[in-house]
């Protein structure tokens, strides 16, 4: 059983930052990719950053240059350094991790964190 627990949401100004981390746990053999999905009330669940096992990255256009994703492979730890926050950043956020255990490899979900971000 794999166990990713998220920290660090809040309710923030516009122009402000927050920074999340996402920590996985339990029968871990590898981890690949790691990242972050939100969803915002009424919307899709949607893509906001992936980490690879590697060094390759993906950010949803509408946070390039505002949003850095970074892991801890030696912590099994990912984080989302949200810079210049605006009301749109507004959602619930998923950390989501690609788990090779001693069973199966799949992928996890976290139980999501709010970010609100007022005007």
């Amino acid at each position: 059983q794999v166990q990713l627990v998220e920290s660090g949401g809040g309710l923030v100004q516009a122009g402000e930052s927050l920074r999340l981390s996402c920590a996985a746990s339990g029968s871990i053999f590898s981890l690949y990719a790691m990242g972050w999905y939100r969803q915002a009330p009424g919307k899709q669940r949607e893509l906001v950053a992936v980490l690879t096992s590697g060094v390759g990255t993906n950010y949803a256009d509408s946070v390039k240059g505002r949003f850095t994703i970074t892991r801890d492979n030696a912590k099994n730890t990912v984080n989302l350094q949200m810079n210049n926050l605006t009301p749109e950043d507004t959602a619930v956020y998923f950390c989501n991790a690609d788990v090779l255990t001693t069973l199966q490899r799949a992928v996890y979900w976290g139980q999501g964190t709010q970010v609100t971000v007022s005007s």
